[in-house]
């Protein structure tokens, strides 16, 4: 399924997730930067804030989910597009801790909306026999954004942070051009059975057994995507390798990603999402193994991140297509916004661990510690497939 043979708009949420992740990446991967040399901000300090806007979208994800399962998805994503639009630029007011932590909290909640409620009208829009297919096609065009994104950004960035910041306002505002104009008409929603109030929406998701099962086991690949991204860097940085090279391999595993996820969607859709699960732990797992393990420490880096991209190239679709699976009927946003959270505190939390274990067991205790976990989600997936299974719903 290419991107041309795709209903228009799908291709239309697509283009508004593609441009989404550039504006945001281009900027938010610079921001470290500013605010430690421009502002004058500890690197500490910016490390909370990171972490307060990444625990905030999360929590506010599944009040968006389950909202937009009632309200329409439409008005939600124009509206956090516009709101972004607005906030994002505003790092250029960050002067201290506390407009800092300010910034951070309405960005947080700005951007929270976006992607449980994006995922939830692809699946909407999508046929249930090729919605893995879709989330394929999505997650290969936010790799791509994310390398085009950021790839030109540092030059920017070198001519002033200012003019850094109009690019990536402006790239919301196109999205929010996107939805408005682009994606005018009736879209589906599929209505909860029963009449129920949001509160209940939001606590049917945790109280769902079988949900709040496979997000305790399926929590370990955005814990690992945040293990890749945050932590790997700074591993490969104290075994003496140098920026340029980290980046080569960084940039790579996109480009694994970018070429290989739709095709490998395509092939294993009709097994299903949760058969695959299981695998893609199991090639994780090693990821982590090669870091600890294989000879040469960039020899080690670049085999590890390989290992991982193919394990990314299973979970990347699988995971949201599961999650899909499980949700019932009308409360698909609510669900998505329920694993929203779930990546953000794994996210969240891999840099602040990774930390930690470093100082206490060094990396190479770390990486074999992360294995030794992933490897017995890698077994406990199969065995509960099953389950999984019997209480689907779409």
């Amino acid at each position: 399924m290419g991107f041309l043979a795709l209903d228009r708009r799908i291709r239309v949420v697509v283009t508004a997730n593609f441009v989404a992740v550039a504006a945001r990446m281009s900027v938010v991967t610079f921001l470290g930067i500013y605010f430690v040399r421009v502002a004058g901000i500890s690197l500490a300090t910016v490390g909370i804030a990171f972490l307060l806007e990444s625990l905030l979208r999360g929590a506010t994800a599944p009040m968006f989910g389950a909202l937009s399962d009632r309200v329409g998805r439409r008005a939600l994503l124009l509206g956090a597009a516009l709101i972004t639009a607005a906030v994002l630029p505003c790092f250029l007011l960050v002067s201290g801790p506390a407009s800092l932590l300010a910034w951070s909290t309405a960005m947080g909640i700005a951007g929270a909306a976006n992607m449980p409620v994006a995922t939830a009208l692809l699946l909407d829009l999508s046929p249930p026999e090729r919605r893995q297919t879709v989330l394929a096609v999505n997650y290969t065009g936010m790799s791509v954004a994310y390398t085009l994104g950021v790839m030109p950004a540092g030059y920017v960035a070198e001519q002033g942070y200012g003019l850094l910041a109009i690019i990536s306002s402006t790239g919301y505002v196109l999205v929010a051009a996107l939805y408005a104009v682009a994606l005018r008409g009736a879209l589906p929603l599929e209505r909860a059975r029963g009449d129920t109030r949001l509160v209940s929406d939001l606590l049917s998701v945790a109280r769902d057994r079988a949900f709040v099962g496979f997000a305790a086991l399926a929590f370990i690949f955005p814990f690992a995507m945040g293990q890749v991204v945050t932590a790997s860097p700074l591993f490969a940085a104290d075994q003496g390798l140098a920026e340029g090279y980290i980046g080569l391999v960084l940039g790579g595993n996109s480009i694994i990603v970018a070429l290989l996820a739709v095709p490998v969607a395509s092939r294993i859709e009709p097994m299903g999402p949760f058969r695959v699960l299981g695998a893609a732990a199991a090639l994780v797992a090693a990821a982590f193994v090669c870091y600890a393990l294989f000879p040469g420490a960039a020899a080690a880096y670049m085999a590890g991140t390989v290992v991982f991209s193919f394990g990314e190239l299973v979970f990347s679709s699988a995971v949201p297509a599961a999650v899909a699976r499980l949700a019932p009927p009308g409360r698909r946003g609510a669900y998505q916004g329920g694993w929203a959270l779930v990546q953000s505190l794994s996210m969240g939390s891999a840099l602040f661990l990774s930390g930690l274990l470093r100082d206490a067991i060094g990396w190479r205790g770390a990486w074999l510690l992360y294995a030794g976990l992933t490897l017995a989600v890698a077994a406990v997936l199969p065995a509960r497939r099953e389950r999984f299974q019997r209480t689907q719903n779409g």
